[in-house]
């Protein structure tokens, strides 16, 4: 555990070379960026930690807000004495990398925010509805992640048992994330708004898009990258929402491309 500024934070750090932080996404743990941990570790000095609320890090008292997890994940760098890194958020996570940059630029080196909008539509909002009574009316939790995942793995991922193992390796986790730490991370992700700030974000972006992603379609991905000067935007194509765990090859090369590229401008 790190303290952060009070803040308890949970996390793990692999490798050697210019310094990376992973944020995840609802409910996940630092484990889930296991592919790039591993996959990345050679070249990077890679930090992921547990948001509040997920893994070992505790569910705090008193309103969860996506602007104060950005404000976590500063304080979590300035700790490590990292005084800037290239940043990747996933889905809500990418939320929170989207209010890091815009109230911390200085620690950003740059910006992969992957699955991500600024501003959630009816879809997501009617989606977030389900999963937040889904918590506590599936009969068990296996039922809850086997619906959840729907939104989560392609039809591929389901097929292929990679959802099924995921799914034991879930229910085996000693820290699972309580029904209301997961209601609270969700309702702080609803509430994230970025969409009139997004122009603000200096730091050079790469925003990715899973071309079969039903929680963050590219259409949401592509209006990001629209409103951030100079942005990348990429779809990948066959993937859904979780693609940097589906395809963790693909994904790591894309953005160690994209962080060779901004170290090499300087």
């Amino acid at each position: 555990m790190i303290n952060a500024d009070g803040v308890e934070l949970w996390a793990e750090r692999r490798g050697q070379g210019p310094d990376v932080l992973l944020i995840a996404g609802l409910g996940d743990p630092a484990e889930a960026w296991q592919s790039q941990l591993d996959g990345l570790a050679d070249r990077y000095r890679l930090t992921a930690f547990d948001n509040r609320g997920a893994g070992r890090t505790p569910l705090p008292e008193g309103p969860l807000t996506v602007p104060r997890m950005a404000d976590d994940a500063a304080a979590l760098l300035r700790t490590l004495q990292i005084p800037a890194a290239h940043v990747t958020g996933f889905s809500g996570g990418s939320f929170i990398a989207q209010e890091l940059a815009l109230r911390h630029p200085g620690v950003v080196r740059s910006l992969v925010l992957m699955s991500t909008t600024a501003r959630p539509d009816s879809y997501f909002r009617a989606m977030t509805r389900f999963w937040h009574w889904m918590v506590e009316r599936a009969p068990d939790e296996r039922a809850m992640l086997e619906a959840f995942y729907l939104w989560v793995y392609t039809p591929r991922a389901h097929a292929d048992g990679m959802v099924d193992r995921l799914i034991d390796e879930t229910l085996a986790f000693e820290h699972p994330q309580s029904a209301e730490a997961f209601q609270r991370q969700l309702a702080a992700f609803g509430r994230h708004d970025t969409a009139d700030r997004l122009g603000g974000i200096t730091a050079p972006t790469l925003v990715l898009s899973g071309e079969l992603d039903l929680a963050t379609p590219p259409r949401l991905g592509r209006a990001v990258a629209e409103s951030i000067p100079g942005a990348e935007f990429e779809v990948l194509t066959g993937e859904a929402h979780q693609p940097f765990q589906e395809v963790p090859d693909v994904f790591n090369a894309r953005v160690d491309a994209f962080w060779r590229g901004v170290e090499a401008g300087g």
